[in-house]
């Protein structure tokens, strides 16, 4: 059973949740589109015979487990982005998950001290260039965004986007609060136009020549390559995965938690280990073009593609922990106006 779930229509959530079976199922909340995670949902049922339950959302996922508190039909959220994990944890809406086969599975870099969320894939954030008016290596650092030479040529989607202010929260880390100020206004100078659209949507753009960079996650590149329509877009652009002058690509992280509340929480941990299974892992890579969080798990063809990369080694936490900092940052230089 699928339940699609937009924002006008979270209110009959809980109500239509609870009225799933109580038991064998497992409830889950999702901000991961039905497409990439429907292969997982499958062969997780196919091998245990549990079923699945997925409320999908645009947004809201915190307010929605805290209005339904101990009630809540959930059993298992899936998001992405460290600040989306770390704000579920600071909310006080998930339960630390004590497990042999998730701490084995899972390296510790990718999961929460506290063991309240775990990781299941990565992405880069990366620079989309112009096959034609960008020289390969031309754009080799995040500090090289600033340059005079790229005036009017960046296009870039909201600076309080979540993805962004991560990247952002990367920059104060390494630069610092004036580094980082620095940095933003630096790149809303070189700007093509004002922020808008999505990852895609920047793409787009520099195939129409409005602009000849953008930045967005790796994983778009493989969403675009399987649409007819963006294939297109796709193929007008190649992966740079520029660095930090004293480090390495920005990375970010997807996840999974357990609900405060789980209902079923022995089915919640068999899925949850699931999911972090050498299985369940290439799948996930295959769906989504992310890297797998275990190293011994390949990445799929296509992802392997787009050539090697040093990731940063800043601790995830850390940019979660700056992520306030930085949309402050992003708001006092008007990244948006």
């Amino acid at each position: 059973m699928t339940l699609k779930l937009s924002l006008t229509a979270a209110l009959g959530l809980a109500t239509a949740l609870t009225a799933l079976p109580a038991t064998a199922d497992v409830n889950i909340y999702s901000y991961r589109q039905q497409e990439l995670i429907q292969p997982l949902l499958d062969a997780f049922t196919e091998e245990t015979g549990i079923a699945t339950n997925v409320a999908f959302l645009d947004k809201g996922m915190v307010e929605r487990l805290q209005a339904e508190g101990d009630r809540s039909p959930a059993d298992v959220v899936l998001t992405v982005d460290i600040s989306r994990l770390a704000e579920l944890v600071d909310a006080g809406v998930t339960q630390p998950v004590d497990s042999e086969v998730l701490s084995a599975q899972i390296p510790s870099e990718f999961r929460d001290p506290g063991n309240e969320w775990f990781g299941l894939t990565t992405r880069a954030r990366i620079v989309y260039a112009s096959k034609e008016r960008v020289a390969e290596g031309e754009v080799t650092t995040y500090e090289d965004l600033v340059d005079p030479k790229w005036k009017g040529r960046i296009c870039i989607r909201s600076g309080t986007n979540a993805y962004n202010v991560a990247l952002t929260a990367a920059v104060l880390h390494h630069h610092g609060e004036e580094g980082a100020t620095a940095w933003l206004e630096g790149v809303k100078a070189n700007l093509a136009r004002k922020p808008q659209g999505n990852d895609r949507g920047q793409v787009k753009a520099i195939w129409a020549g409005e602009c000849d960079i953008s930045l967005g996650n790796t994983y778009y590149m493989g969403a675009m390559l399987a649409d007819e329509e963006q294939k297109e877009w796709a193929d007008s652009v190649r992966i740079e995965f520029p660095t930090f002058e004293d480090g390495g690509t920005h990375m970010n992280v997807s996840g999974m938690a357990m609900t405060k509340a789980a209902p079923n929480r022995d089915e919640a941990l068999a899925f949850m280990e699931f999911l972090a299974s050498d299985t369940a892992q290439a799948i996930y890579a295959e769906a989504v073009n992310e890297f797998p969080v275990k190293e011994d798990v390949p990445n799929s063809a296509l992802v392997e593609s787009w050539g090697s990369f040093t990731p940063d080694d800043v601790n995830l936490m850390d940019i979660a922990g700056l992520r306030p900092d930085a949309l402050k940052l992003i708001q006092i230089v008007d990244f948006d106006g």
